[in-house]
């Protein structure tokens, strides 16, 4: 339940036949532009910058990045390759990266501050959060002095070190070292009041997510947005060799203003013999296709034309727009931390019989 989120919602869906992803994003952002025009008579840039999914994670450890203030994420791996501090040499000897951000101007953090940094690395995987403060010309760490100085002057080259600052670092597999830098990043932000009070409308595409995701929990792979995701032409190949999984990319996209994600969608698969591949590849079976997907396929089979679109979530439009701290207050009837409509009581208690009527069961099988 973040303040973001509501267990209902509203979306404005656009859908179309024959279109590409540049048609949707340029009606769009027409859309969008008319409608912040017509609210707030606020002119926004169009076309609205675009980054794929892999740069905006690598610079940003984030699908939605919030661009209104620096703190990048830095790859120095190639720098610790030979490193004598066993954290970093056994991240990348395991295929992973070393990263780093530098809160400028950060070094007085508190030890509380550490602390709290440390135990949000923890929770998004990572197994502790390895720092450097420079105050007095000296670097104070317990890592630094498993460093050379090679690797210092290269430290200090690519992150633009000063007197004051906090260098900040990740060594896991790429995915966790982003995404453990990116929710630091966020509360370094709120913390150094380093998000601009002004209004600034930073709308960004992100392009090009992978088209497959996989679960160490259940042991397959599974679709990032969803199984009738199109692949990009150019990987469509790479659904033969599972070697070549992790580097498929979907014909998908999201919509970011400042930090939030306010839409997302996808070109549709449309062939029947490329949907059966898609199929192969998730693991799905000949009988769970029929009985999941059988009236779609069956339109498949009579020939749907090329087709895509995108959802926009309305009632965060309506938050950001407003200016609002949370998504209750631009809802008629929000749901609490406990996902109760306060004003209904519900959900409620349900007369036994009601269930029966429906043919529901209860948690308990009754």
């Amino acid at each position: 339940m973040r303040a973001d989120r509501q267990p209902e919602f509203t979306q404005i869906d656009i859908e179309g036949s024959f279109v590409t992803p540049d048609d949707v994003f340029a009606l769009t952002e027409g859309m969008l532009a008319a409608v912040f025009k017509a609210t707030r008579n606020i002119d926004i840039k169009t076309p609205f910058d675009r980054l794929t999914y892999r740069e905006a994670v690598g610079r940003f450890g984030s699908d939605k990045p919030d661009r209104r203030f620096g703190v990048e994420l830095v790859d120095v791996s190639d720098d610790f390759r030979a490193s004598g501090f066993k954290v970093f040499r056994g991240a990348l000897d395991a295929g992973g990266v070393v990263k780093a951000i530098n809160a400028k101007g950060f070094a007085e953090i508190t030890t509380g501050q550490i602390e709290e940094l440390t135990e949000t690395a923890k929770v998004f995987g990572a197994k502790g959060l390895a720092f450097i403060k420079v105050e007095n010309g000296e670097w104070k760490s317990p890592i630094v002095k498993f460093f050379g100085e090679a690797e210092k002057a290269a430290l200090k080259s690519k992150l633009k070190i000063e007197e004051g600052d906090l260098i900040l670092f990740g060594a896991d597999k790429w995915e966790i070292a982003c995404e453990v830098l990116g929710r630091i990043r966020l509360r370094v932000a709120e913390i150094q009041k380093l998000i601009p009070e002004k209004e600034i409308w930073d709308f960004l595409w992100v392009t090009d997510f992978p088209l497959l995701l996989w679960s160490a929990e259940e042991n397959k792979w599974n679709a990032m947005h969803h199984p009738f995701t199109r692949p990009k032409s150019d990987d469509v190949a790479l659904l033969d060799d599972k070697a070549k999984f992790p580097e498929i990319r979907a014909e998908a996209y999201d919509m970011v203003l400042n930090g939030v994600e306010i839409g997302g969608g996808s070109m549709r698969i449309h062939e029947p013999q490329l949907q059966e591949k898609m199929f192969e590849a998730l693991g799905i079976t000949a009988q769970d296709r029929q009985s999941m997907f059988g009236h779609l396929l069956r339109a498949l089979r009579l020939g749907a034309p090329p087709h895509g679109g995108i959802a926009l979530g309305l009632d965060r439009l309506v938050m950001l727009i407003c200016g609002a701290e949370t998504i209750r207050d631009v809802m008629a009837f929000p749901k609490n931390n406990r996902g109760m409509d306060l004003m209904t009581q519900s959900p409620a208690e349900i007369d036994p019989r009601q269930l029966r009527d429906l043919s529901i069961k209860d948690q308990a099988g009754r």
